[in-house]
């Protein structure tokens, strides 16, 4: 049997002004206002015209926050959102099933993240050959043939 949320006291607000969610997630209210054009959160208009969110937009503001400082594009993060319910707030499976859907990506992400930090002072497979450890790593850029850039610094995905 599930267990309806718990309601908030009388005296807190159900819904929040543009203004409160900005204060509350960090985030400008002309970001929230491009957020909402693009279809990433929604509000609704009080009879005063004023934008009215619901409360949990909050944790969506602060999951594209968190999705764009790792990198994940804004399209992405557009769609994984469009997989959650728009009549009630997301349930803790809704958003469990969504971050598994990316848990392969970032851990792929952090391999080349540490594996860049680890190896960006020492030979990277660029072609350059202007490191002294490039001649002992990269012989006569040897790394070529594997094809461009940095060969040296590419995570092989499971795909490739």
């Amino acid at each position: 049997m599930k267990s309806k949320p718990a309601e908030p006291p009388h005296d807190f607000p159900a819904t929040l002004s543009v203004g409160e969610v900005a204060q509350r997630s960090g985030v400008p209210v002309s970001t929230l206002h491009f957020y909402e054009a693009k279809g990433l959160i929604a509000s609704h208009r009080a009879p005063s015209n004023h934008r009215r969110y619901a409360r949990d937009v909050l944790r969506r503001v602060a999951f594209i926050r968190v999705a764009q400082r790792v990198g994940i594009a804004l399209a992405d993060i557009a769609d994984a959102l469009a997989t959650l319910p728009t009549s009630a707030a997301p349930s803790r499976a809704d958003w469990a099933r969504l971050s598994a859907g990316w848990r392969a990506e970032l851990d792929e992400r952090m391999a080349q993240l540490k594996k860049l930090r680890d190896t960006l002072d020492d030979c990277i497979g660029c072609g350059c050959l202007s490191i002294d450890r490039c001649r002992l790593r990269n012989p006569a850029d040897k790394l070529s043939s594997e094809g461009p850039g940095a060969r040296r610094l590419v995570i092989r995905r499971a795909e490739d």
